[in-house]
C-alpha cells in the first residue's frame, strides 16, 4: 500500500436523481477533472429550510487530483441542479501505487 498520496482526494456530491447523477459522472470524467467516478444510491437525512428531511439521493465520488479541486467544484456548480450541492474533499493517504498513479494519469494537464 503506498502512501503520501495527498496531491490525490476522493470528492463527493450527491443528486436527487439516477440518471442526471450519471450525467454529472460523465461530464465531470469527459472533462477530465476525475479519472473515475462512481454512483450509488444513499438515503440522506439532513435540515433543509427548516425541516430534517429524509430521502433517496445518488453519490457521487470522484477520484481526482488535489490541484483540480476548484475546477472540478466550479464545474459541478455550474452543472447542479442543486441550489446549494454537497461536495466536499477528503485527501488520499494511501492506495494500491498502480491505481494512484492511473487516476494521476488520467488527470494529467493536456489528456
Amino acid at each position: 500500500m503506498a502512501t503520501n498520496s495527498s496531491d490525490l482526494l476522493l470528492m463527493t456530491t450527491t443528486h436527487d436523481n439516477e440518471a442526471r447523477a450519471r450525467a454529472l459522472a460523465a461530464a465531470v470524467v469527459r472533462a477530465r477533472l476525475a479519472a473515475c467516478a462512481q454512483v450509488s444510491r444513499i438515503q440522506s437525512v439532513y435540515w433543509w429550510e427548516g425541516e430534517v428531511r429524509d430521502t433517496a439521493e445518488w453519490r457521487i465520488d470522484f477520484k481526482t487530483r488535489a490541484e483540480l479541486a476548484g475546477a472540478l467544484t466550479d464545474f459541478v456548480n455550474d452543472n447542479h441542479d442543486y441550489d446549494t450541492p454537497e461536495l466536499i474533499a477528503v485527501p488520499v493517504v494511501a492506495g494500491s501505487p498502480g491505481y494512484l498513479e492511473w487516476v494521476r494519469a488520467e488527470t494529467a494537464p493536456g489528456r
